[in-house]
């Protein structure tokens, strides 16, 4: 017989609802994680990846906090890069292509055998409540499951339709029926609802590819893993393709035009900015005669490839067409074709920062339900409502996520109180403490926090402060030991500016904190003299710690004084283009609104706090 008394039930077994799930029932509420299909739990329904830049970020802080998609992707990655590494530790991130059959299937495993959480199949019809107080769910076959909360992760499937040319059916995604009872529910209850739009590449036959017109990107040597509970991946690598598109291949987009239900109208869901299909990228950025593409793996024992940067959906024979006319692919088989679907979301400024909404209590939204995009998006989102949905259930106090001490709370700040006029993804430069916010930092900054809620144990716990523990040593080893003392001959290899005699009295944090000094060079130093007692990760943390200290301070003296300037006017006259440094997004947006202050300019969704920065230091000048 079914259970239908729980503290917490999960709506949808994407990526926001495992974590919401997983998390809730680790802090102790009876949960059921409520999901069309018991085998799509964590399917991955476009590219099968994790991270990217500030993608990675938001992975390690869910890992941080006790979620699982690190430690999953960890077990099931098949290539594994760290993004940016010629760049700052601050805007590094890891990547790494999935099986994308082993992630579910271990997605489902854990899932599974984690305690108080029960996973039931079936489709949510409507949301129960009492007053403004949710009581439950019912499913389509009328069976009613009561709980105190309840966490809403509907992914694409709300009224979901897919659009393949003039193909138009209702679907959450390929193959699997759209929740329309339940959309109904939520706009019955009054929320301020839209329609977005994503869309996914045709897939391709690897068997029938021409490798050799293509560039090989080979994974890392030594993979970076996503979990801090990760100590090493071993397993064998595969290589992904990097290819391009060209002029005959954008002919026949621009002659089939007429065909695309992104341009005959037919579509009204607002599309991911940064993640534009093919036929928009040959439209929009006409000048450009090529545009890249990466050809990815699906997994260890399939021949199924992702091409990433052709999402479209145009018609099956056009796909056929302007596929086979990029270079490597004049023969190859299109497995199934690329699609978009639309999809409603709810207005995100109807929640609390807690992502419980507004108008009922005990009801919390997580994921692409709240204008966002991307897996790792979808997650940060769900281990926060699943903490408060538990919490809440439990009669404990809310927990708030600080944007100044992470990218998930970054998210769900610009979230709540800005809204999403399009598909939401992160970046680094959304934040105004990006340097103290390093992927490599995550656990110093919300394990505590993921202590005292009780969603990590004592061993993850205790490795967590033994971690600390390595980094103070680390520390206290570069500030106590002198430059000199490393020798004039290591001094020479390391090719510092100046003479060795010019260091003098000066110790080791002083050469981490030097742009001429090579971080490798120092961390073989310091691994030379105490690698019995903290290990390279550690070792790494430590500089980055000590490199970044004075920049963090210039990066709070620089928000306090943007605050300051809230009212500082902008001329009506300025030319947004001519400012440096500006995207072109940014560009766009401060033209449509013309804002009249600083402050006006910083509330306008897209509009970051580095491009406000840049703006401010212009109007100061001028």
């Amino acid at each position: 017989m079914v259970d239908t008394q729980f503290e917490v039930i999960v709506i949808g077994a994407g990526h926001a609802g495992c974590e919401a799930a997983y998390i809730a029932a680790r802090i102790g509420a009876k949960t059921a994680l409520v999901t069309l299909d018991t085998n799509s739990i964590g399917q991955m329904s476009c590219n099968p990846a994790i991270g990217g830049i500030a993608k990675g970020h938001l992975v390690r802080e869910v890992d941080a906090l006790g979620g699982i998609m690190g430690e999953v992707i960890d077990a099931t990655g098949i290539q594994f890069r760290l993004l940016n590494r010629s760049r700052g530790p601050a805007v590094q991130s890891p990547r790494a292509q999935a099986d994308r059959n082993l992630y579910r299937t271990e997605m489902r495993r854990r899932l599974a055998t984690t305690e108080g959480l029960s996973i039931l199949e079936g489709e949510v019809a409507e949301i129960k409540f009492i007053g403004d107080r949710v009581t439950g769910v019912e499913l389509a076959d009328g069976t009613v499951i009561e709980a105190r909360t309840v966490v809403l992760t509907t992914g694409t499937f709300l009224n979901g339709l897919i659009h393949v040319g003039k193909k138009t059916f209702q679907a959450g995604r390929s193959g699997e029926p759209a929740s329309i009872k339940l959309a109904n529910c939520i706009r019955g209850i009054g929320f301020k609802t839209g329609r977005l739009k994503t869309g996914t590449p045709p897939r391709l036959d690897g068997r029938t590819i021409d490798y050799t017109k293509f560039a090989v990107q080979p994974g890392d040597q030594r993979p970076v893993p996503f979990s801090f509970k990760t100590d090493e991946i071993n397993r064998p690598q595969i290589a992904c393709f990097i290819g391009y598109t060209n002029e005959a291949v954008h002919d026949v987009i621009r002659t089939n035009l007429d065909k695309s239900p992104l341009y005959s109208g037919d579509i009204k869901g607002i599309g991911p900015r940064y993640c534009p299909s093919i036929e928009d990228k040959v439209v929009k950025f006409a000048e450009k005669s090529r545009h890249q593409i990466f050809l990815e793996p699906e997994g260890y024992n399939t021949y199924e490839i992702y091409p990433n940067g052709i999402s479209t959906s145009m018609a099956e024979e056009v796909q056929h067409e302007f596929v086979r006319k990029i270079a490597g692919l004049e023969n190859v088989k299109l497995l199934r074709p690329g699609y978009a679907v639309e999809y409603d979301f709810v207005d995100p400024r109807e929640l609390f920062a807690t992502l419980e909404t507004k108008r009922i209590r005990g009801l919390f939204h997580a994921g692409q339900i709240n204008g966002t995009s991307g897996y790792e998006e979808a997650a940060g989102q769900g281990i926060v409502a699943g903490i408060n949905a538990a919490r809440s259930a439990l009669d404990r106090d809310a927990v708030l996520l600080d944007r100044a001490a992470s990218y998930i709370g970054v998210m769900i700040d610009d979230l709540v109180t800005k809204g999403a006029d399009e598909p939401y993804r992160m970046f680094t430069s959304r934040a105004e403490m990006r340097l103290s916010l390093r992927y490599d930092n995550a656990d110093q900054r919300l394990t505590p926090l993921a202590r005292e809620i009780g969603s990590i144990d004592d061993a993850d716990y205790e490795a967590f402060e033994q971690r600390q523990r390595d980094i103070d040593t680390v520390k206290k080893f570069l500030s106590n030991t002198k430059v000199t003392d490393l020798g004039e001959e290591k001094l020479n290899e390391m090719n510092l500016d100046g003479s060795p005699d010019s260091y003098r009295g000066r110790k080791l944090d002083y050469l981490a904190r030097r742009p001429d000094c090579s971080a490798e060079k120092l961390i073989e130093i310091v691994k030379a003299a105490i690698a019995d007692k903290a290990g390279e990760k550690e070792i790494v943390v430590a500089l980055n710690d000590i490199r970044y200290s004075g920049y963090l301070k210039d990066q709070e003296t620089l928000a306090r004084r943007r605050g300051r300037y809230d009212d500082l006017e902008i001329p009506g006259h300025v030319d947004f283009n001519r400012i440096s440094g500006l995207s072109n997004e940014v560009v766009q947006k401060l033209g449509n609104v013309r804002p009249r202050t600083i402050g006006q300019a910083a509330r306008i969704p897209g509009v970051t706090p580095a491009a406000v920065s840049i703006l401010l230091v212009e109007m100061l000048r001028t």
